[in-house]
């Protein structure tokens, strides 16, 4: 289970055109919310998560084709440098 304070952000959409995004932002709860003309072109779900990149949720956000923009894939640092 996800822990709703570790910073992620968590995206919830019942309709195409619709999008509620929830997040920590150290203080309390933010929710934030977007409507677009058109509809959300959303990636497939990988045990109950949709894995997407920084970009790919601003492409996202935007309206656009998210698959457009490869996810690249960074090793976490082993320590502060």
């Amino acid at each position: 289970m996800a822990d709703p304070f570790d910073g992620g952000l968590y995206v919830f959409s019942k309709r195409r055109d619709r999008v509620k995004i929830l997040t920590w932002d150290g203080s309390g709860l933010v929710l934030y919310y977007k409507r677009i003309e058109g509809q959300f072109t959303w990636p497939p779900i990988k045990g109950g998560v949709m894995p997407l990149s920084h970009a790919q949720l601003s492409v996202l956000l935007d309206g656009s084709d998210w698959k457009r923009l490869p996810m690249r894939v960074v090793d976490q640092p082993l320590r502060a440098g």
